[in-house]
Order: structure tokens, then sequence, then C-alpha cells
């Protein structure tokens, strides 16, 4: 194989994306999906791809540096694309801890077997994938750029602050390649449903109320997540080293207003009358520390490396909601444990 690519958090949802796109795309390179299959994180997102010569599940967590290694010797890792972490920021502000130990030393260790394992560091990449929300919030205009100070506002974003700033600190002291992209919000399918956009789908269709935080107001930039795996199918290739990309899908929306979008989406697609959906829309107590406003400038990424969206956001929440629609088993599954039935069958 001309590389051996460990992809870590590959069975979740941005990360089951990028294993797909790198195992049928580069049918010439090994991927190793490495996942410890928390909740987020299912091979029913892989099914279609999990007899493929060039794929290889390894069920670790980045927790766990001897197992890490482990996996660095059987496959030969020649480079690392790191998604494994954990995201959400209700969750983050009842247990701030996991996403330390996860999100901060997971990826001090996953850092710490690269740099042992690769004496020509030289000729590896080790990819850090992070999140928009390391930069703050945005109160009066402007965008998000590289260079922007960070300013995190939840345990979440400031566990991934320190995972970027371990990485950048790693190419430093031990000369080690490393890229990082900040991206924002994702939506598509095989996103867990304590999201946004895949809790609502789901509530609209079983006419329970969809709870919004305070009026609604706090805003987003939304990234198809099929693009975002493009994008970072372009960094690894050709993005400079020891760079950042932000990577944003140039589309701002109110949280109100989206889901407003789905209400009338789902009207249609249901066959209720205009407004029916509309009407589970609840406000709730706004989120501590919610963060205003996001917005990524993604020209870097456009002028340097020719990347841009494919989808207008219009398109893509209607691709979005017809996945959702169609694919009644699998949110089944992920809700219910199946996956763990899948898993122990097929690799127990």
């Amino acid at each position: 194989m001309k590389k051996s690519i460990l992809i870590t958090g590959g069975a979740g949802f941005i990360g089951s994306h990028v294993v797909r796109l790198f195992v049928t795309k580069y049918p010439e390179y090994r991927i190793i999906n490495l996942d410890s299959l928390t909740y987020a994180g299912n091979l029913l997102n892989l099914t279609d791809i999990e007899e493929a010569e060039n794929y290889h599940f390894s069920k670790v967590d980045i927790q766990n540096e001897s197992a890490l290694e482990k996996v660095f010797n059987q496959f030969q890792i020649t480079d690392v694309i790191h998604l494994a972490a954990e995201s959400h920021v209700d969750r983050s502000i009842t247990d701030p801890l996991a996403f330390v130990n996860t999100n901060v030393i997971g990826t001090v260790n996953l850092l710490n077997v690269a740099k042992n394992f690769w004496p020509d560091k030289e000729k590896h990449l080790f990819y850090h994938i992070s999140t928009d929300e390391v930069y703050g919030s945005l109160h009066d205009g402007g965008f998000f750029l590289e260079s922007t100070p960070y300013d995190p506002q939840s345990p979440y974003s400031a566990s991934k602050a320190s995972s970027d700033h371990f990485v950048r600190a790693y190419a430093n002291t031990y000369k080690l390649r490393t890229v990082i992209s900040n991206c924002s919000n994702n939506y598509g399918p095989n996103q867990f449903p304590e999201k946004l956009i895949p809790l609502c789908i789901h509530n609209i269709k079983n006419n329970r109320p969809l709870p919004i935080y305070g009026k609604g107001e706090n805003v987003r930039d939304w990234l198809f997540v099929i693009d975002h795996a493009r994008a970072i199918d372009d960094i690894f290739h050709t993005g400079k080293d020891n760079e950042t990309y932000n990577i944003g899908g140039f589309n701002e929306w109110k949280n109100i207003d989206i889901v407003r979008l789905l209400c009338e989406i789902m009207d249609k697609k249901l066959g209720r009358s205009p407004g029916t959906s509309a009407e589970l829309i609840t406000f709730v107590k706004d989120r501590a520390g919610h963060d205003l406003r996001y917005a990524i400038d993604a020209s870097k990424i456009k002028t340097e490396l020719g990347w841009e969206p494919s989808l207008t956001f219009e398109i893509g929440i209607e691709k979005t909601v017809d996945w959702y629609l169609e694919n009644e088993a699998w949110l089944t599954g992920v809700t219910s444990g199946d996956y763990q039935k899948y898993y122990d069958k097929h690799y127990g």
C-alpha cells in the first residue's frame, strides 16, 4: 500500500464520511478506522464499504496509549487524520472531565505515539481536525480567520483549543509535520440525533416538541458533511505543513430560521398542512455560556487549495431530510443500541 492512514473517530458522523471517501477514492491506500464506539460512533455508518480490501477497523480508545502503539505497529501507520473527540457542548457542561480525557489526553497520547513511531518525521503527516468554537463568539460582525485569537467559552471548546495547542507545540518542539483545520457546524447524513437538525427531523416526524434555546437567535455557519470530507481530502494531500485552514460553508443561519425551514420542508414531505410542524416549536431556557454567533472566513482554503462548498444550504438540507426519512432503520439502530449488536456480530 502507498500509505497506511489511521483515521480516528472514523465510525462517527464526520469521520465515517472521511473514511468512505478515502477508501473508495484511494484503493492504493490502506485505511484503518480507529474508534472506541461510544454513543456517537457506530459501524452502521459504514456497512457499504466494510468489505473493501483496503479497509480495516480497530476498536481502540485514544486514551489507551499502549493500544495505539499496537495499532501503529500492526498496520505500519504512515499518517494520521485525527477526528476522534467528544463533541457535544451540552455534554461538556455536565461532564467536562470526559472532554479533557478524550480531547486533550487522547490527542497527546496519539501525538506521542506518532512522534515515537516516525523517526523520519518529514515523511509523515499528523492532521488534526478541530472546530470554529475555539475562537469564541462573534458579536460585532466580522468572521473567524486563521489568525483570530483563541477565546473558548465552553468546556468542549476549551478542550479542543487545548488539543490544537498541543498539536502546534509538537510541531515546534519535535518537528512533527502537522496541519490543523477548524470547521463550522456540519450537517448531513449519519449525524447522531441529539444535534439540532437530525433532532428536529426526528421530532417533527413523531410530533414531538422542538426545543429551541433562548429565542433561537444564535447564528451558525453550516457546512454539508460531504463537502467537509472533500476539504479534508484536499488539505491532507495539498495543504502546507504546519498551517491552519478554516473550513466554512459561507452559510449563516439563525437557529430559529433553520427550524422553521425544516418545519416547512417536513410539512411538504409528510403531507401536512402548512404551519403544522411549526406549532411544535418550544422555546426553552438558554444553554449556559451559549455563544451568539460563529462565522468562518474560508477564503484561505478556497484561494490556496481551490476548495469551496458544492451545495447551497437549501439543497443540502433537503437532501438531509430525505436521507433521514429514507433511513428510519438507521435512526432506530443508533438510538436503540443495535449498533452494539452489529459490532458484536461482525467484530466481537
